[in-house]
């Protein structure tokens, strides 16, 4: 296709995860960069984006936690005394060794967002695709939640290394894809805490 000269090509979206990953390269840390969408952004899209890069970066942490979560030790998927998650893997919804349900979880989840059924276009998507996203946000968020209560320095180290929680914690807030109760990971009350401190010394 020969343009004329002077006119520009305009693209619907930019290239999602790419770009995604582009600002977390640049500082991994100014998560309000990360999250924040490019001009004439397709707000469905850009949900999806995100969560499609949470699921690659939360391998990394899965396989991390391979090293001590073992299903004879973690043998639920459970977060605090109160919270034992059911596996939504299976034919009907059953308890899984926390490993099996971290695995399980984010296969179920990769499938789901490759589906050419839910996501055919990565231009626009269906309301009641977008739908969806909510209820993937809430069974992988259980893999923080796990880390951190029985697998505290394992989730410390790689949130240290990725601000994965912290992202994955404001990008849910921002798009309201989890109610408040659900995030158990205190990580608003440390946001809160230290803009707060912030404010104090000034």
């Amino acid at each position: 296709m020969v343009m004329a000269e002077g006119t520009a090509v305009l693209r619907q979206n930019r290239p999602g995860t790419k770009y995604i990953q582009q600002n977390i390269r640049a500082d991994f840390s100014n998560i309000d960069k990360i999250l924040e969408p490019p001009e004439g952004q397709d707000e469905g899209v850009w949900k999806y984006e995100h969560l499609r890069q949470f699921c690659l970066e939360l391998n990394g942490l899965a396989v991390k936690l391979q090293s001590e979560c073992h299903p004879d030790t973690c043998t639920q998927m459970t977060a605090t005394e109160q919270w034992i998650f059911l596996c939504a893997a299976h034919k009907t919804p059953k308890e899984c060794p926390a490993i099996d349900y971290t695995r399980h979880t984010l296969d179920g989840a990769a499938c789901l967002l490759n589906s050419n059924k839910y996501f055919p276009s990565s231009v626009s998507i269906k309301e009641s695709s977008v739908a969806k996203l909510g209820s993937v946000c809430r069974r992988i968020y259980r893999i923080f939640s796990h880390a951190y209560f029985h697998h505290r320095q394992i989730f410390d180290e790689y949130e240290n290394e990725t601000f994965l929680c912290h992202r994955f914690t404001k990008f849910v807030m921002k798009y309201n894809l989890m109610s408040k109760d659900n995030l158990i990971v205190p990580i608003l009350e440390e946001e809160v805490q230290n803009s707060v401190s912030g404010e104090s010394e000034a």
